[in-house]
């Protein structure tokens, strides 16, 4: 086997996040660091992450600068360019002082294969395709076309897995791209799933400031961008609160990105500025308790081709906590929770609306769909349970 008796050493690459913020990306270093591998982050700075070096666990971790969050093609194309020169200044800084033999890559974008393929070429190694995002698809689903730039995802979609020696799909639908537009050899391809750890969901009291003195919560958790949804997610509030003339329902949305001011205008055009707190960007602990607080908790992600593929971690994370779920009707999403949510006709805000009051008037309902999501995260889903199935991965880099 190669590298035998060696100390392993891997580095991993993640442009879109800082760490340990990103949940998977961490959750994969820390198993790999209990496995005996030396591991090294490279990784943007982010609010609350703004040290430019930081051993947290053992584990290294280098954070450069990026501009600021890009809304459009050429933003993108400033945001890669000023990435990729970190990525290589941060390499060859890593190359010789900790040393690395496997660049794990996780997208988006599919543009890390450059370094990749510079250190596997000249310096001969490994490279591990982390699959976060169909880019093609998040392309279309943010500026609705296929136009040169959706052309330009989908070739460098395909010279990432062709450069890939082992591919990670985050569910099935991933791994059909893997094996269908990018050619890999089923034996190359792993699925490992973005399952929650459990000491950090951790089942509290609720907090009841967040309803703002309203009788029920609604929660959302996760990225405000155009793909999201909380445009659909904010007229559903205006159905329940202007055309039901319920006002015992509060929503707490809590997470930040490019579309955040905006929606609030636009929850102000709609009338429901009172009804919907924005928290933006917060900790663990203010995340956790706005969730614990929800009765109900919400994933309007839109339908749409990239949606559909994606498994998005914060339906497990809600299905940890034990919340029911309404969310639109979506492939990947339906596996996830199964029979632990409510699936609204695609892009039906109004139905998505009326999914979320029969939740509401109807506790012993709560409970037990809350449950059988517990129970499917516990029995199946849990991160423990897709850790063997990554360091499965690795030993195919080593064979």
């Amino acid at each position: 086997m190669a590298y035998a008796g060696k100390k392993k050493r891997v580095l991993i690459i993640v442009e879109n996040l800082p760490s340990p913020f990103d949940r998977r990306v961490w959750q994969e270093a820390t198993t790999l660091r209990d496995d005996g591998y030396i591991v090294s982050i490279i990784c943007p700075v982010g609010k609350g992450y703004d040290k430019r070096f930081e051993i947290i666990d053992d584990i290294h971790i280098y954070r450069h600068p990026l501009p600021l969050e890009a809304d459009g093609p050429l933003g993108y194309l400033l945001e890669y360019s000023c990435a990729l020169f970190w990525e290589f200044f941060l390499s060859f800084k890593i190359l010789f002082t900790r040393g690395f033999d496997i660049i794990h890559a996780c997208n988006p974008p599919d543009l890390i294969f450059i370094v990749g393929a510079f250190f596997k070429g000249f310096f001969g190694k490994k490279f591990l395709f982390d699959h976060h995002d169909v880019n093609p698809e998040l392309y279309e689903a943010k500026f609705g076309r296929r136009d040169i730039f959706y052309k330009l995802m989908l070739l460098f979609e395909k010279l990432t897995f062709k450069l890939a020696d082992v591919s990670i799909a985050t569910n099935e639908s991933y791994r059909k791209i893997a094996l269908g537009r990018g050619n890999m050899s089923s034996d190359d391809v792993f699925v490992v799933r973005s399952g929650p750890k459990l000491d950090r969901l951790i089942i509290d009291e609720p907090v009841s400031s967040w309803k703002s003195g309203r009788k029920h919560l609604v929660g959302y958790v996760g990225v405000m961008g155009k793909q999201e949804g909380i445009d659909y997610l904010l007229r559903s509030v205006s159905y329940v609160v202007n055309t039901m003339k319920r006002n015992d329902i509060h929503f707490c949305l809590v997470g930040g990105g490019t579309e955040l001011e905006g929606m609030k205008k636009y929850a102000k055009e709609l009338g429901v500025q009172e009804y919907v707190t924005f928290t933006g960007r917060v900790s663990d602990e203010v995340l956790l308790e706005v969730l614990n607080t929800s009765d109900v908790c919400v994933n309007p992600d839109v339908a749409n081709a990239m949606n559909d593929l994606s498994t998005m971690n914060k339906i497990m994370e809600y299905m940890a906590l034990k919340k029911p779920i309404v969310q639109f009707d979506l492939v990947e999403g339906r596996f996830s929770a199964e029979e632990s949510s409510f699936y609204a006709l695609r892009n039906d805000e109004v139905d998505f609306a009326k999914k979320i009051l029969d939740l509401i008037d109807n506790h012993e309902l709560r409970v037990s769909m809350g449950e059988y999501g517990y129970t499917r995260v516990t029995e199946k889903l849990e991160w423990k349970y897709e850790a063997p199935k990554l360091l499965e991965a690795y030993r195919k880099l080593y064979q």
